[in-house]
Formats: structure tokens, sequence, C-alpha cells
């Protein structure tokens, strides 16, 4: 009979949910990235914004300051989103972890509980041989036995048959 896992259906409840935060894991890590890109673009138009300024026309200074502190702003937001994002990713990453260690546990429990249950097939086997052996002994003994009978028995007929 082979082995059977008694709490498997909550290893396999608990494996489906450590694949589903996994999923939510790396929508979080997307969000952090595409969070740093918006970051990244925003420094990159400052930084035009700024070369730009440099060579334009100085009645339009007022325009290009009003525009980089709307953009010095927006990088503060996006920080901010960017933050929120990476504190979210940090949750979902310790509820990962507390996923796969339930797993891990069970897992554990499952692989000594299969070495338990082969230990016993292995000592109900050796018991059967054991018992095989101990018959198997037992009809050699009897047949020892009936040997040396027909032996005495064809010596006793030789003895008589001399006399």
């Amino acid at each position: 009979m082979p082995f059977r896992y008694r709490l498997q259906k909550i290893l396999d409840f608990r494996i489906r949910k450590k694949e589903e935060q996994l999923i939510v894991v790396q929508k979080a890590q997307q969000a952090v990235l595409i969070a740093e890109e918006n970051i990244r673009k925003n420094d990159e138009e400052i930084q035009s914004t700024q070369t730009n300024m440099r060579q334009a026309d100085p009645m339009m200074y007022d325009y290009y300051d009003k525009y980089l502190n709307h953009l010095w702003d927006k990088a503060e937001q996006l920080e901010v989103i960017r933050a929120e994002a990476q504190r979210q990713l940090d949750i979902e990453t310790q509820k990962l972890i507390i996923l796969e260690q339930a797993v891990k546990v069970l897992e554990k429990h499952k692989e000594r509980h299969k070495e338990i249950y082969l230990e016993e097939e292995k000592a109900a086997e050796l018991k059967q041989y054991s018992e095989l052996g101990v018959q198997r002994f037992f009809a050699q003994n009897l047949e020892k036995i009936e040997e040396e009978e027909k032996e005495i028995l064809r010596q006793i007929q030789e003895l008589e048959s001399k006399l």
C-alpha cells in the first residue's frame, strides 16, 4: 500500500496560497520598478530642462523656473509613491516568508511520516521474511526427521532381512 499523507490537502492548500502570494509579491516588485522608472524619467526631464534653460532666452527663465518647481514637486510625489510601493513590497514579502515557512513545516512533517511509514513497511517485510524463514526451518527440520526415520526403517529392514 503506497504512502498516503493524511494532511496532503492542507499541504496543497498552503502551497497554493504561497504561489498566490508569490504572484502578489511579483506585482509589488513590478510596482516598485515602475515607480523607480518614473523617478528616473522625471530626473532626466529635470536635467534636460536645466540644460535647455541655459540656452534659452532670458525672458523664458520665469517659465523654466515654474516648470522646474513643478518637476521637483512631482519628484517628491514620485518618491512618496515609490516609498509606499516599497513598503507594500516589504509587507507582501513578509507574508510570503510566513507562508513558505508554513509549507516547509508541513513538508518536513510529511517527510518524517514517510520515513516512519517506510520503516514500518520494512519491519513488516522483515517480520514476514522471518516468519517464512521459521516456517522453512520447521519444514526442513520435519523433512530431515522423516529422512532419518526412513533411514532407520531401511536399516531395520536390512537387519531383519539378514536375520
